[in-house]
């Protein structure tokens, strides 16, 4: 049980992706905060909220994020509870998996929320620390404005523990200076494009990606209808839908460089590739290089099953610690429904470039023109929740396994497919 948990903690640690958004993240990283010399703690309120009245009920939450953002969040929220009397602070936790293993039951010490990626939910669950979202408030109403794949990000075995916030997915970002002509529609024009523009012993690329990377293949894998491992922590990488996505990638990464995720963004970054499958967290090296960039949804662009292209979703969000409901329930309802507001997604949108999870938010000009949160918003109707599972963290070493054994070295895919599914198997067989 020991090595099980310990193999939890490490998941929480290493799958969560999502440290900021766009560009913008940026350049607020000069926001005023309040920084706390002990436990490597930093208080995030709201600039007017300094001052506290005695009877001012203060809603503690622990995050592992970029404090830029947590500030929009903290201002957005307190200026809309000022007249509650109630106000949020964001304190900065190194580890917080592993501090809220040691205090997430202590209701002297625990925090009494938490904002942190979707994708350890299953882990944090496994702990027994968390509250659901329907204990603590009506979670129809408060998800009533929320996208429905962030909805579903934030379930674990069939409960509400999380509070989608923003979420990030993978996008096509091309230099308009290098690419020629329109955006394909499909993957097989993609492809021909490819063919008639990929120079491999010259090292330019009509389009580069992490072709052997799960997160990366995944737009494939799930447009097939394939998978990665499913709710009950089966794996699926020996099912026909995603070998036959497996096959179909193959001939992709065929014409993109054999490079890890610095290779392939400083291709990009250097004007060697006309495009690249990435994320808004690639926005400010690319800004940074003075390329002139687009972008479009994945979701745009068509497999040959008429599906479209279907990524992985990280989802960032706010979940409640139930030593925290004997006490401050109310408060905490009222802390859930600001935050799930369409001003908090559309102050993170203009100031830290993250996708909102409440669709009203888009409604606001501002948010919808801006190319790469729209294409993130397009993308959320095809995209896949990463799964929260505790198993998910021992599927990313069979998973590259199989795409290098398929793309790199030759191997058969229904062969490569057994193999990552034995090893897979193995690998959660060993997390018991």
């Amino acid at each position: 049980m020991k090595k099980y948990l310990a193999l939890l903690i490490a998941a929480a640690m290493s799958t969560s992706i999502l440290a900021g958004c766009g560009s913008a993240a940026t350049s607020q990283r000069d926001s005023s905060a309040q920084v706390s010399s002990a436990d490597s703690t930093t208080d995030v309120t709201s600039n007017s909220k300094n001052v506290k009245s005695s009877e001012t009920i203060d809603i503690k939450i622990w995050h592992d994020g970029d404090e830029a953002i947590m500030q929009t969040i903290a201002d957005q929220v307190n200026s809309q509870l000022s007249g509650d009397n109630i106000t949020v602070t964001f304190e900065k936790k190194t580890d917080m998996p592993n501090q809220l293993k040691l205090y997430g039951n202590d209701p002297v010490n625990a925090p009494d929320m938490y904002f942190y990626a979707h994708d350890v939910l299953g882990s944090f669950c496994a702990m027994d620390i968390l509250a659901s979202l329907s204990d603590v408030t009506d979670t129809s109403a408060l998800l009533a404005d929320i996208l429905p794949m962030p909805v579903e990000a934030g379930q674990y075995q069939g409960t509400q523990y999380l509070l989608p916030v923003y979420f990030e997915s993978l996008v096509f970002i091309y230099n308009k200076d290098l690419w020629e002509g329109d955006i394909p529609s499909t993957t097989e024009e993609l492809y021909e494009y490819m063919v008639d523009h990929t120079d491999t012993a010259a090292g330019t690329y009509a389009l580069v990606n992490q072709h052997t990377n799960a997160y990366n293949v995944s737009p494939f894998i799930y447009g097939f209808g394939g998978y990665v491992i499913d709710k009950n922590g089966t794996p699926g990488f020996d099912d026909p839908n995603t070998i036959e996505a497996a096959e179909y990638n193959k001939k992709f990464g065929a014409l993109e460089a054999d490079g890890d995720y610095n290779t392939v963004t400083t291709l990009f970054n250097e004007g060697k590739a006309a495009a690249i499958i990435g994320g808004p967290w690639l926005a400010s090296g690319i800004e940074e290089a003075g390329i002139e960039y687009g972008i479009v949804s994945l979701s745009d662009i068509t497999l040959p099953n008429g599906n479209g292209m279907a990524p992985f979703s990280g989802v960032q969000g706010a979940g409640v610690l139930k030593t925290a409901l004997a006490e401050k329930k109310d408060a905490i309802a009222k802390v859930l429904q600001a935050m799930a507001s369409p001003e908090v997604g559309i102050d993170l949108a203009n100031k830290s470039g993250c996708a909102p999870a409440n669709n009203k938010a888009y409604e606001d000009e501002s948010v919808s023109s801006d190319e790469m949160i729209s294409a993130i918003q397009r993308t959320a109707s095809t995209a896949v929740p990463m799964p929260n599972i505790p198993e998910m963290n021992a599927m990313w070493s069979p998973a590259e396994a199989m795409f290098v054994a398929i793309n790199v070295n030759g191997v058969d895919a229904v062969q490569a497919a057994a193999d990552a599914q034995t090893a897979a198997l193995q690998a959660i067989a060993d997390m018991q």
